[in-house]
């Protein structure tokens, strides 16, 4: 089914000459709609691969398998195949891929689009360039080493003759696909637009609001469910009253959803759906229901008394994951030791738009648009859901992706797609789900609650040994196996037991820690707490020693080498899925980091009494990063005065992009640092919107700048790698500015911000 498009709220007001202040319900005009989901090419179009089809007049319109949640992506993947294709920049279009295996991994996370899959996706503009270049010499009679792509033609290199891609696509389309191994790839001096920035795919749409996300979708008949979960993870529906729900206008019928025992994995948990022909009366129904709850086991769970709980734990010692040399019968001397526990609250994505996911279920088809970073993911659980055989009854699902107004790694988990395909089910009509900021904010997947257990001795070299640090929190692992309470070696691999520091003696240590909250992935996962504790420990070691923090750090790196943490019994070590010599960890580039944001912030500059800049260091996903903060304390207020980062990314695919997620980290960093937290409270969220999960706002964002590393190594991560550092730059700097030393966030429990 084809979707359709109301005209939506600003789209009737700005015809009307309506002020924005209007109350409009229920509008729908004619002649009014936005672009098409996953608009298809020109149908004449020959396909040349999965990921480009190529009309006769020459438009080539490519595939974006992975998904675009503001990052750039629907840009930057197009970019690469466009430069191995010899495409011409302006004449191609983009198009949201479907869940489909034929695109392999489109799961878009990790800060590994690019980083995992440069070459693959390199692969698949060559093989429409080898295509084309086959077809021209065959209608030239020639071997195919006398022509050559040249933006949007085919040349003969012997001629000089020239044939345009569109007059090529019909005799290339009839080709054999070539293997993708087979095909040659450019010299890194043959590039054309990898490297460069390019006119961004969808923007014009997006500040025009004719972009198409998850929430926009329309289908004729269409229900919107709004729906009543439980306040505690695990509970289920005792009864419930609908009586008053049935008596709003448009509301059509109140339905209970499954329950599902603990662990529910991506899964919704229990509910009950208000059901009606629109939004308003779907969320006006929902709160004239009456439910009871049987809460279950999690209800007693308090956020305050567990982060305690953790505090304690890490300070004891626990399982050793990565050691050295000896450490138990060390007598430490007070004089030169420095002792600390850090410790994070639980973190809310709180992405622009909200979940939302429609399903249709017709003729014994499945078909879903939603806004999920995993597709194929989700596909698979909608299969289950309906009790299909993957291998047999694939093609009797069909998800269409939607761009999503920001994820952070929510949009990982498909509960709110399954919540649509679930009532689809039990209506027999389409349904849209859609989930309220405050549904958002009480029944997400939250960053791990953490406390960071760091000791060490400064020696002769006003560096450190006798090193121990210990970590818990809750892992991920928990939201797919009720037993879990140690984190896997994936995430303990996350600036935590890689610490690439010379040290002769240490001990990297884990504690379990059960969940009592659905944890999901989060900008940066593990890296967040674990460079909180770590960059505000180094900065504590600088002070305790007496020399700069950049010198610590740079001490502590010691000589330039490349580290391998298996050497020293990290079994599990991964480097983020990148174990090769193009992404090995090296302390050459860290120190480059370190370096360039200090110099390019000038961080030793004379500054008035009160003001002081901080510096912090972070690598992850295979990129190196580091943040300097310049903020004013005064009268215990902080004010932040100037941000700054540097990133080692390798090579910057679209340079702006780069430049626009560390802007985005740096903003987000700023959040987190001062004034954002989940806190839990008998086993409920207490957190419900913007005002008591505060944000940064424009008018708090000081000057930002970002300095680009130019490098020719292997792609890293950029999405993730620049957060993690600006967190503990802010509370440094807030130490150096007023002797307040913040070990536990945010900083607005102690200062007002």
């Amino acid at each position: 089914m084809t979707p359709i498009f109301q005209v939506t709220r600003r789209d009737f007001l700005a015809q009307l000459g309506i002020g924005a202040g209007a109350l409009v319900l229920g509008t729908s005009l004619p002649g009014i709609s936005a672009a098409a989901v996953n608009a298809q090419p020109n149908p004449s179009a020959a396909a040349l691969g999965y990921f480009v089809s190529l009309s006769p007049d020459g438009a080539v319109n490519i595939i974006c398998h992975r998904m675009e949640m503001g990052q750039g992506i629907n840009t930057s993947v197009p970019q690469i195949i466009a430069d191995e294709m010899e495409a011409d920049w302006s004449r191609v279009t983009v198009s949201l891929g479907k869940a489909d295996a034929r695109y392999g991994d489109q799961s878009t996370g990790g800060s590994a689009s690019i980083r995992k899959f440069f070459t693959h996706i390199r692969q698949m503009g060559a093989i429409a360039r080898d295509m084309l270049e086959q077809a021209a010499a065959n209608r030239w009679k020639v071997e195919k080493s006398a022509v050559k792509a040249q933006q949007h033609f085919v040349v003969n290199t012997k001629t000089g003759e020239k044939i345009a891609f569109g007059d090529l696509a019909a005799d290339a389309a009839k080709l054999p696909v070539p293997n993708a191994d087979w095909v040659k790839l450019k010299s890194a001096n043959e590039f054309k637009l990898i490297g460069k920035d390019v006119k961004l795919i969808g923007h014009q749409d997006i500040v025009q609001g004719k972009a198409v996300y998850a929430q926009d979708i329309q289908l004729p008949g269409m229900l919107i469910a709004s729906i009543e979960r439980p306040p505690v993870v695990g509970g289920k529906v005792k009864k419930f009253d609908a009586t008053e729900a049935k008596k709003v206008a448009g509301v059509v019928d109140v339905i209970k959803l499954k329950d599902r025992p603990l662990p529910v994995d991506a899964r919704p948990v229990s509910g009950v759906a208000v059901l009606a022909t629109n939004t308003w009366a779907a969320i006006e129904g929902r709160k004239k229901l009456k439910v009871e709850w049987d809460l279950g086991s999690n209800a007693d769970h308090n956020s305050a008394t567990y982060k305690q709980a953790l505090t304690e734990k890490v300070q004891q010692p626990g399982k050793v994951v990565r050691g050295k040399g000896k450490i138990d019968d060390h007598q430490y001397n007070p004089e030169r030791t420095v002792e600390a526990v850090y410790t994070m609250p639980y973190h809310h994505h709180m992405s622009m738009e909200t979940p939302a996911a429609t399903a249709i279920i017709k003729d014994g088809k499945c078909t879903v648009w939603t806004g999920t970073q995993t597709p194929q993911w989700g596909k698979g659980l909608i299969l289950g859901e309906l009790g299909l055989d993957p291998q047999k009854d694939g093609d009797k699902v069909e998800v269409n992706t939607t761009l999503m107004g920001g994820a952070f790694g929510r949009k990982g988990k498909n509960d709110f797609t399954l919540e649509a395909v679930e009532l689809a089910k039990v209506t027999g009509k389409p349904v849209k789900v859609i989930w309220s900021r405050e549904d958002d904010v009480r029944h997400g997947f939250y960053h791990s609650i953490a406390a960071n257990y760091c000791k060490a001795e400064i020696n002769e070299k006003k560096s450190a040994d006798f090193w121990v640090q210990r970590v818990a929190h809750p892992p991920i692992g928990w939201t797919f196996d009720g037993k879990s309470d140690i984190p896997a070696d994936m995430l303990l691999q996350q600036g935590f037991a890689d610490i690439p520091f010379v040290l002769n003696n240490f001990s990297c240590e884990v504690q379990p820690a059960p969940a009592h909250v659905r944890i999901g992935w989060f900008r940066a996962v593990q890296n967040l707490h674990n460079a909180f504790a770590l960059s505000c420990f180094v900065d504590e070691l600088a002070v305790k020693a007496g020399i700069s923090t950049r010198q610590m750090w740079l001490n502590l790196l010691g000589e330039d080498r490349i580290i391998d943490p298996r050497k020293e019994g990290f079994t599990g070590w991964t480097n983020y899925d990148q174990l090769n010599d193009d992404h090995a960890v090296d302390t050459r580039r860290m120190k480059q980091v370190i370096n360039t944001v200090a110099d390019k912030a000038k961080i030793e500059q004379k500054l008035p009494a009160g003001e002081a800049w901080g510096i912090a260091y972070s690598n992850s996903f295979n990129s190196y990063s580091a943040a300097a903060t310049k903020v004013r304390v005064k009268d215990k207020k902080v004010e932040v005065l100037e941000m700054h980062t540097a990133i080692d990314c390798g090579l910057a695919i679209t340079p702006d992009r780069v430049r626009s997620q560390m802007e985005g980290a740096m903003i987000m960093g700023l959040s987190i640092a001062l004034s954002s937290q989940i806190t839990i409270k008998n086993g409920a969220i207490e957190q419900s919107n913007f005002h008591d999960y505060p944000v940064s706002r424009m008018p708090e964002v000081p000057p930002l700048h970002v300095h680009l590393i130019p490098s020719n190594h292997a792609p890293g991560g950029v999405g993730e790698p620049g957060l993690p550092a600006v967190i503990p730059s802010i509370i440094n700097a807030i130490y150096h500015a007023s002797g307040i030393r913040i070990r536990d966030l945010p900083a607005k429990n102690v200062l007002t911000v």
